[in-house]
C-alpha cells in the first residue's frame, strides 16, 4: 500500500489547516493541593500542511496523544506540538484542550463543602516558537445581603461570568488564578434597589474588569492578559472587557 502522505504534490497548493476535531480524551492535569486531577478533556489537534505532501496520517494525531498519556501541563504541551510538527513535517502545529476543572469550595456552613466546577481551555502553536494561552471561565455568583427584618435574604444567583486568558512567564497554578478572580468578584457588585435598572449591571461589569485588570497587571508569572466579565440580566446582556500586560 502506497504511503499518500508522503508523496510529492506538484500542484503546490498548500492546505491552511488538516487535523482532528472533538476527541473526547481522558486527561490528568496539575492540582495544588492533590497534585494532580483527572478529568476529561475536548482536544482538537491540527497542522499547517506543506503543499509539497498531498496528505496527512489522521490517526498520527492520536498516536502522539496517546505517546503522553493525556498528562497536560505547559512543559508537555510544547512537547506535543514539537512531536506533532516533527513527525508530521509540519510548518505549525496547534492543539486545544477543554476540560472542566472542579475545587472543593466550603459554603456558609463551615461543615459543609461543595464542589465548584471551572471551564478551562488551553490553547497552543508552535511555528518557531511556541505561543500557549490558558482560558478560565469563572462564575461570578456573590454572596446574598443579609436577612433584614427577619425577611429572607434575595440572592443574585449565577450573575455572570469572568472570562480570563493569560500567557505565562512562569507556571503559575490554576487555583491561584481562580482565587485572584474570586477575590475581587466576591465584593465588587452594585447590589440594585427595587427601582434598579439596566445601569446597575453595566456598572458593576466595568468595576469588576478594571479590579481584575489592576489585579493581573504587574504580576511576576503573568505576560499578558485579557479579562471580559458578563452579567446576565432579564432581557439583555452586559460586558466589559480589557487586556494588557502583566
Amino acid at each position: 500500500m502506497k504511503d499518500i502522505q508522503s508523496q510529492r504534490d506538484h500542484r503546490r497548493i498548500n492546505i491552511k489547516k488538516v487535523g482532528v476535531k472533538n476527541i473526547s480524551y481522558p486527561i490528568t492535569v496539575l492540582d495544588k493541593s492533590k497534585k494532580v486531577q483527572k478529568t476529561v478533556a475536548t482536544v482538537n489537534m491540527y497542522v499547517n500542511l506543506p503543499h509539497q505532501f498531498k496528505g496527512t496520517h489522521m490517526s498520527r494525531f492520536i498516536e502522539i496523544l496517546n505517546h503522553f498519556h493525556g498528562e497536560i501541563n505547559l512543559k508537555s504541551f510544547h512537547l506535543i506540538l514539537a512531536e506533532m510538527k516533527t513527525r508530521l513535517q509540519a510548518k505549525a502545529a496547534h492543539m486545544e484542550i477543554e476540560f472542566p476543572y472542579f475545587l472543593k469550595k466550603k459554603s456558609g456552613n463551615p461543615n459543609t463543602v461543595g464542589i465548584c466546577k471551572y471551564q478551562c481551555r488551553m490553547h497552543g502553536s508552535l511555528v518557531e516558537e511556541d505561543d500557549l494561552i490558558l482560558e478560565i471561565q469563572v462564575p461570578i455568583a456573590p454572596p446574598a445581603p443579609a436577612q433584614i427584618y427577619h425577611r429572607l435574604p434575595r440572592s443574585l444567583g449565577h450573575w455572570g461570568l469572568a472570562d480570563i486568558s493569560l500567557r505565562f512567564r512562569h507556571f503559575i497554578w490554576i487555583e491561584d488564578i481562580i482565587t485572584m478572580v474570586e477575590e475581587v468578584t466576591s465584593h465588587n457588585l452594585v447590589w440594585p434597589n427595587d427601582n434598579s435598572n439596566s445601569l446597575d449591571s453595566y456598572l458593576s461589569v466595568e468595576k469588576i474588569t478594571k479590579a481584575l485588570g489592576e489585579k493581573f497587571s504587574g504580576h511576576q508569572d503573568i505576560s499578558w492578559f485579557s479579562i471580559t466579565v458578563k452579567n446576565f440580566a432579564e432581557g439583555l446582556s452586559t460586558f466589559a472587557s480589557l487586556e494588557g500586560p502583566g
